[in-house]
């Protein structure tokens, strides 16, 4: 099955965009009232100079609007500057209107006095003046690739019903499009809504994809563990695929006063592949420059940390960060990214529609047990070099069909007519693999599930009101009874418990028609397999990706081992296989048929391996190459898979 990555268009044409968000060192987000063109053209050209093709800009507000019906023709003069710049060194840009919000504060025009910005009509109206002047004044400059509405407006303008933002939006789309503008637009958001989250912040995908062209997450998120941090953003964009919009990874990266140059350029290099490989065709790095030159204004007096997010320090000069972006630009090159899609999967991670569609009666908290257990398995999936769709729940219920394999992790909740779905998946010829989960909530607290008995052959043995308690960092011990894929009889798997009082817990059942594939130290089953005319129901009776997503510094878990068994019980196809979890592996095929295979390691030092592959693995240029890979740590290396 196909895998979205779709890419946006200009003018009918491909666009690729690489490049990094915009303030100048000169002056930081007030650039416009101390502009330096010189300045501004150093810094264009060390972007091109390393393969940048495009910057996001910024209308500061304040500077732009000074009165409700007045733009500062200065302003407007230095931006024009600025676009000319662009074409000098071969850039574009992509404008943001709404930029109230940056680095740490927020700023107003002086004369909004407090009026709300979503539905408030007047400041409503002239917010759409502000957008179809600006767009009128610039529309048909060449340099100009695409806009934006806003940037983070949930930070500035806060949050508020679906209903009035989605209608705000259209206004404020519309008005670009009544200035003439004819480029790609999005809201600039960052992505934060509920089907990303779990969090209704009233910026759904959902409802701005009809008035926009791609959606740009915005990615800055903190975790407890490696593995996680470097799927983080990957996880995100293949969330973010519910638009059905190409994916523009609108702003990422990190202040060096936080990590090293070289922890700087393996979370860029990480970053960037595996974004890449989840679907994601376009990126623009958070940001530029450094600005110690103005250490005093505000917002770095009092956010220090936010002057150093630079791929080039405050003297023009390159940071790792920028350097892993000149490789990047040579890597989509060679592959000919416009040409090139996701490879084709057979293993489906499947999203509880419970995320997205914000049911009567759910809480936040079984939302977000969602995302996390399910960013957990998409980890163990790549530790078990098993390349997946991240496919979602329709909210009436059903489950896309077509894959070999589906994982259901730590599953609270599904739709009635999913239940019965899977049954007929698994009868098709489909291993469908659930693990039970309670939930982190006391409300209803209990398996959402139904049809237990017919799909996995077992019947519940809870007492109401109850869960059955695990101890916090105790240990399950799980031991195979009979042979299932990869794991020979008496293979054995450790797992740390963890969650809170609710969610620490197993399922216990009777066997009636399943057969106990493996059990656990009190004997109890764990893994049970029912068949169903060609496939097969696999029940985990614990949240064994639940468990591991509450815990840091866990991966790799060996929730991976029974993914790598699942997939060779249903007969997924893998083209390429290495023994290790830690060296992730997926594919991009291009129009021409060529296929190209990335691998990705999550060693912190250099490691060797020869992978398993159904052909030959050459270098991008078609030369030989040695049977195995050395990779540098946290490093990525990109092959040719030749079947001749």
């Amino acid at each position: 099955m196909d895998r979205p990555s779709p890419v946006l268009t200009v003018s009918d044409n491909p666009a690729i965009w690489l490049g990094a968000n915009f303030w100048s060192r000169t002056g930081g987000p007030l650039m416009w009232t101390t502009y330096d063109p010189a300045v501004v053209r150093e810094e264009l050209r060390v972007l091109a100079d390393h393969g940048l093709n495009l910057t996001r800009s910024f209308f500061y507000w304040p500077d732009f609007h000074p009165t409700p019906d007045r733009l500062d023709e200065q302003c407007i003069a230095n931006f024009q500057d600025f676009l000319d710049a662009h074409l000098e060194v071969g850039l574009t840009t992509v404008p943001t209107f709404l930029v109230g919000h940056m680095s740490g504060e927020n700023w107003d025009p002086a004369w909004r006095n407090g009026r709300d910005l979503y539905s408030d009509i007047w400041f409503v109206g002239r917010q759409s003046w502000y957008v179809r002047e600006l767009t009128a004044r610039f529309a048909e400059h060449p340099a100009i690739a695409g806009w934006l509405i806003t940037n983070e407006m949930p930070i500035y303008g806060g949050e508020a019903p679906r209903p009035i933002v989605a209608a705000w939006a259209e206004i404020l789309v519309n008005a670009v499009r009544a200035g003439g503008g004819t480029q790609p637009v999005s809201v600039g958001d960052g992505a934060w809504g509920i089907e990303t989250t779990g969090h209704d912040n009233g910026f759904s995908a959902v409802d701005l994809a009809p008035i926009t062209d791609f959606i740009g997450p915005h990615v800055y998120q903190m975790e407890t563990d490696q593995l996680r941090q470097h799927l983080k953003a990957a996880f995100i964009a293949e969330l973010c695929a519910i638009s059905s919009q190409p994916v523009i990874m609108e702003e990422f990266g990190l202040t060096s006063d936080f990590v090293s140059p070289a922890g700087a350029a393996s979370y860029y290099r990480q970053l960037l592949y595996n974004t890449l490989l989840a679907g994601a065709t376009g990126w623009i790095a958070w940001n530029n420059t450094d600005y110690d030159t103005v250490i005093g204004q505000r917002p770095y007096s009092h956010h220090p940390f936010e002057m150093h997010f630079g791929i080039t320090d405050s003297a023009g000069k390159p940071k790792p960060p920028l350097l892993e972006l000149a490789a990047f630009a040579e890597t989509l090159a060679a592959v000919d990214l416009a040409n090139s899609r996701r490879a084709p999967v057979d293993a489906a991670i499947v999203v509880g529609s419970y995320l997205a569609a914000d049911y009567p009666f759910t809480n936040e908290s079984e939302r977000q047990l969602i995302v996390a257990a399910t960013e957990q398995a998409y980890v163990a999936a790549h530790e078990a070099h098993i390349p997946v769709a991240v496919v979602r729940e329709a909210s009436d219920g059903g489950i896309p069909s077509g894959y070999g394999l589906y994982l259901l992790p730590s599953v609270k909740q599904l739709t009635g007519p999913s239940w019965v779905q899977l049954q007929s998946l698994a009868a098709g010829g489909a291993t469908v693999y659930a693990s039970y989960c309670a939930g982190e909530s006391g409300a209803q607290r209990g398996p959402w599930w139904v049809y237990t008995e017919e799909l996995f052959g077992v019947s519940r043995e809870l007492s109401y009101g109850l869960v059955e308690p695990l101890s916090a960092g105790s240990d399950v011990v799980v031991t195979f009874v009979a042979p299932f894929g990869s794991l020979a009889a008496g293979s054995e798997l450790r797992f740390r418990v963890a969650g809170n009082e609710h969610s620490r817990t197993f399922l216990p059942v009777t066997v009636t028609d399943g057969e106990v594939v493996a059990v656990d130290s009190e004997g109890r089953p764990v893994i049970v397999v029912k068949r169903h005319g060609a496939g097969r129901a696999v029940l985990s009776t614990y949240p064994f990706e639940y468990f591991a997503s509450a815990l840091g510094r866990i991966n790799p878990e060996e929730t991976w081992r029974l993914y790598d068994a699942l997939a060779e019980v249903a007969g997924v196809e893998r083209d390429v296989l290495v023994d290790d979890p830690l060296v992730f592996v997926d594919s991009l095929v291009h129009a021409d048929g060529r296929r190209f295979v990335f691998f990705v390691s999550q060693h912190p030092e250099a490691v060797t391996f020869e992978p398993r592959v159904p052909g030959r693995l050459l270098a991008l240029n078609g030369t030989p190459t040695d049977a195995s890979l050395t990779l540098d740590p946290y490093g990525v290396a990109v092959r040719l898979l030749s079947f001749d």
